[in-house]
């Protein structure tokens, strides 16, 4: 039996903490939630790796240092409401329900659609809820939220996304050009978003969430 435990301890001592993730309730939501239950059963030995895991289709789990560096800079507070998009099989959302008051959780893939809410009610993640449905056009009916966070890069963020945005509202997104990634924390100031440049990374594209795909003004 694997000791997934210390496994956790060591992801948090030696991807998370370096990388200047301080903050005590993201080190406190990395360290209680079980990362080896929200990967395939096939992967378990690789969740605590320091890499994204692949989840098919192009899916991925963002990497811990990714989420955590994300997690930081929106700095999200226990009476905010969070979208988390391609939810996956809920490893983030279970993380970010630790830190917010209720999380929104899409995913497109009826599958994993299905097993996130399974594992989230299983780990007693009681304020998220899995809306099966497109990640390209969030869940506007249950907006708007404090923050948006993408799991996986993009390489545009649509208008309709931003609109369920909050005034003061953040969102944390990673654009891909090519090869080079960089994650980006938005600002919605006055109805206009201000994108701040956060930190480097990398992931697959979200499907629908190419260049081609963006509105043209």
């Amino acid at each position: 039996m694997a000791d997934y435990q210390s496994r956790r301890t060591m992801m948090v001592d030696t991807q998370v903490r370096p990388s200047d993730v301080t903050k005590f309730p993201i080190i406190n939501a990395m360290l209680s939630v079980p990362r080896e239950a929200f990967v395939p059963d096939s992967k378990r030995e690789a969740a605590y790796v320091g890499e994204n895991v692949d989840l098919g289709n192009g899916r991925v789990i963002l990497e811990p240092r990714t989420l955590a560096k994300m997690l930081d800079a929106l700095d999200i507070q226990p009476n905010e409401m969070v979208l988390d998009i391609g939810c996956g099989l809920g490893y983030s959302s279970a993380v970010i329900a630790r830190l917010a008051e209720a999380v929104v959780a899409v995913e497109e893939e009826p599958e994993l659609a299905a097993d996130a809410q399974s594992l989230l009610a299983e780990h007693s993640a009681d304020n998220v809820a899995v809306i099966e449905g497109s990640l390209f056009d969030g869940s506007a009916k249950h907006g708007p939220f404090d923050v948006i966070i993408l799991q996986g890069a993009v390489e545009d963020v649509p208008p309709a996304l931003l609109d369920q945005l909050n005034e003061g509202g953040r969102i944390a997104a990673l654009f891909m050009d090519g090869d080079l990634g960089s994650v980006r924390i938005g600002y919605k100031i006055d109805n206009d978003m201000t994108w701040r440049f956060a930190f480097n990374a990398s992931a697959p594209i979200l499907p629908g969430f190419e260049r081609h795909h963006a509105f043209v003004l």
